[in-house]
């Protein structure tokens, strides 16, 4: 997709931020929003796919999948036929997914056209020379798409953030039901947490901006920021509780540490730039921080249980929605659950994640599929 209607580039404290603008219209085909019955909800859905990989070598592939190594068309079509018919067995059917670990846009239309949804919209976003990006696929029409991708000193992030707006008026009958989804895949861990939490940090700064300008004009937009952040809800407390790491609990020392709230408790809002405050409360809204920090909802603190994410014998909730408070004021689409996907096939028997194995063909990915209901009002 190389045409595209201008960029910015924006610095912020060292990092550049550069935004892609993207006309509307990425779809796959015509639209068949008409076709979808109007049930009054819709479900999202996040997963991070773990290394789809198409059959060609372009020479990003990592080493196990290039042709060299065994890797084929026929392989690829078998991954994509199993990915394809359990997305198909969730019921009900998800109306907008969000993947991580893609290749390409062309997987895009391949998982979309072999699940019979009418999936007839989508978006890729990836950095040039990449193995993998992340992508939305809808049955609702994407009017407009940006991709933001931020540099730190000389470092890029591995991945950028995908901004789709999305148009849900025939599912709710109302003209006014837009939302924006921020399709993501932070930064993992490799290297070590202290050395990467800065670029994790960079991506939360990109979307605090973007939330920011977005409600400027449109303060009645719902924010949802979906994918894999390779940091769990309560990353702070498991790394000692010592350090600001892009997402935050709302309690009173982390207002201090941050410096949202000074030693004689006065407010400074305005160093919310590069953490995302996640509360448990419906709406969200802050308690301990200022009231002009933004704070969004992690189903982590109340809805959800175990994690998505098995790593060396434990559970981690990596993935993640994030959502804002219009959600939860009866106005337009409001909030109904979040559930983890954990039965067969994500799941072996033991209900952990059935990971891919490249030399036998089975499973499908090391995360869980989180899903995300919304209901609309028509009060």
């Amino acid at each position: 997709m190389k045409n595209y209607f201008g960029s910015r580039i924006i610095r912020c404290m060292g990092i550049f931020i550069l935004t892609v603008f993207f006309p509307a219209g990425c779809n796959l085909a015509e639209s068949k929003a008409e076709e979808i019955a109007d049930s009054g909800s819709i479900v999202l859905m996040t997963w991070n796919i773990h290394n789809l990989f198409d059959g060609s070598d372009n020479g990003f592939e990592y080493d196990e999948y290039l042709e060299s190594a065994g890797w084929s068309a026929e392989k690829y079509l078998g991954r994509l036929n199993a990915v394809s018919d359990a997305i198909g067995r969730i019921d009900p059917l998800p109306d907008i997914i969000v993947l991580q670990e893609v290749e390409s846009v062309r997987i895009l239309e391949d998982v979309a056209g072999h699940i019979s949804g009418g999936y007839s919209h989508s978006h890729f976003a990836g950095n040039p020379g990449a193995a993998l990006g992340v992508g939305i696929i809808s049955r609702f029409p994407i009017s407009d798409t940006r991709v933001h991708t931020i540099t730190i000193g000389r470092d890029t992030t591995p991945r950028p953030v995908l901004e789709a707006r999305v148009e849900t008026a025939q599912q709710a009958g109302s003209a006014q039901s837009e939302l924006v989804v921020f399709a993501c895949h932070w930064k993992s861990k490799l290297g070590g947490d202290d050395v990467t939490e800065s670029v994790r940090r960079a991506s939360a700064m990109a979307i605090l901006r973007r939330i920011r300008e977005i409600w400027e004009t449109e303060p009645h937009i719902g924010i949802i920021v979906a994918g894999d952040l390779n940091e769990n809800h309560n990353e702070f407390y498991r790394q000692g509780a010592s350090s600001i790491c892009a997402l935050l609990p709302d309690d009173p020392y982390c207002a201090q540490l941050t410096g949202c709230v000074d030693a004689e408790g006065r407010p400074n809002p305005g160093k919310q730039k590069d953490f995302i405050v996640i509360g448990r409360n419906k709406p969200p809204a802050p308690v301990h921080f200022p009231d002009d920090v933004i704070v969004l909802y992690s189903p982590w603190l109340r809805d959800l249980e175990n994690g998505s994410y098995y790593y060396r014998y434990n559970w981690e909730t990596i993935d993640h929605f994030l959502i804002s408070h219009q959600f939860f004021i009866n106005e337009n689409w409001n909030y109904v659950d979040t559930t983890i996907v954990n039965f067969q096939p994500f799941t072996g028997s033991g209900g952990i994640p059935s990971s891919y194995n490249t030399r036998t063909g089975s499973g499908l990915s090391d995360h869980l599929p989180l899903l995300l209901e919304l209901k609309f009002s028509r009060e």
